[in-house]
This record gives structure tokens, sequence and C-alpha cells, in this order.
């Protein structure tokens, strides 16, 4: 029977890198894709579950008054804290998603789900989707970012967790990138646009 703890174990077992997410242009474009997405400039509280080695974190702390990360993997947790350990405003957790969601350190104004629901079940994606709508702030973002090619590990593709969170989470989405290698889409409780938001429209 598949387990994802031992999967993930593996992976960083042949090294702490095992995405290549340090040095790839693919994944430095995502996360430059990623951060340019976001419609606010800054925000106070943030939660990125499933936070791998902590190069998408560190970027984000630089947009965040406080920054919570967690991962299932304690190599990757590892990893991360020691990528953010100058940043003191970001705390870096062992937690398994949706089971360990951390309720008492909401509400957030930004959630990121980044490269992990498509190891998610059905019953725990839309366990999941409860959870960020009843973490989310009145004026919060959800970005959730996934590479679309299958792979054997996926138990559903990133069209259709990128779906559930737009039917399950009463969300309005503001933005969305597709291409053949990765899905971005960004949904909001505040409606308006980025020029919206700053008079110019």
């Amino acid at each position: 029977m598949f387990s994802l703890i031992q999967y993930f174990h593996e992976l960083y077992e042949r090294g702490d890198d095992p995405w290549k997410l340090r040095g790839g242009w693919y994944e430095q474009r995502k996360r430059s894709l990623t951060l340019a997405l976001l419609p606010r400039p800054r925000y106070s509280n943030a939660f990125e579950p499933g936070c791998a080695n902590g190069e998408l974190t560190a970027e984000l702390a630089a947009r965040c008054d406080a920054l919570l990360a967690a991962d299932l993997n304690a190599t990757a947790v590892r990893l991360a804290r020691e990528r953010v350990a100058a940043e003191p405003h970001v705390r870096v957790e062992q937690r398994t998603m949706p089971a360990h969601w951390p309720r008492e350190a909401g509400p957030f104004d930004l959630i990121v789900i980044s490269e992990f629901a498509y190891y998610l079940d059905a019953a725990d994606l839309d366990t999941l989707a409860a959870c960020i709508a009843g973490s989310l702030t009145v004026d919060g973002t959800l970005l959730a970012c996934h590479w679309r090619r299958p792979f054997d590990e996926a138990l559903e593709s990133a069209g259709a967790a990128h779906a559930l969170f737009d039917a399950r989470c009463g969300l309005t989405r503001l933005a969305h990138h597709d291409e053949a290698d990765l899905l971005i889409d960004v949904w909001s409780r505040d409606a308006r646009s980025v020029a919206q938001r700053e008079g110019l429209a």
C-alpha cells in the first residue's frame, strides 16, 4: 500500500532538493509567477502548507509580517528552517494536512497551496477546502499552484483540485494562469481587481 510519508522519506534520502527547487529555471520562474499573481503587496498572517525545503517560503517571507510554513517530512522541515533562519517572523512546523490544520494560528489573510493538493484523496481535499474556507480573513487570498502533468503518486489532477477549491471555498477567482506544465489560480474574498484596489478602475 502506498505511503505518502514513506514516499517523501525516500525522496529526501536521495538528496535535499528532490525537485530542483533551488537551481532549476522551471522552479525559479514558477516562484516568480506565483509571487507576481498575488493581488496584494503584503500580507499580515500567511500559511504555506507543503513547504518542502523552503525555497518559496523564503520568498514569501519578504511579503508577509508573519508566515507559518509546514511540511509532513522532518527533513523538509529542517531544511526549510535552515533556509529561513534569518527570518524571525517565519515559523516552520511538522504537520500533516489536512489533519493538523493550524486553526489556532489563524485567521490567515494568505494561504498558499503549492504542489501538494494532488497527493490528497477526494475526502481529504474536501476537508482541506473546508479548512481554507474557515481560516481566511474577510479579505483573504488563496493561491493554488500545481504541476499539470500526470505522475504515479498523484491521486487527483491539478485541474480537479483547483476546481474543487473554486466550488467549495466560497471565493472569487481573481487570476488564472494555465500552461502545459503548470496551473496557478488565485481567489479572494475581496472581489476587486488589483487596479480597483488602487483606485485605477
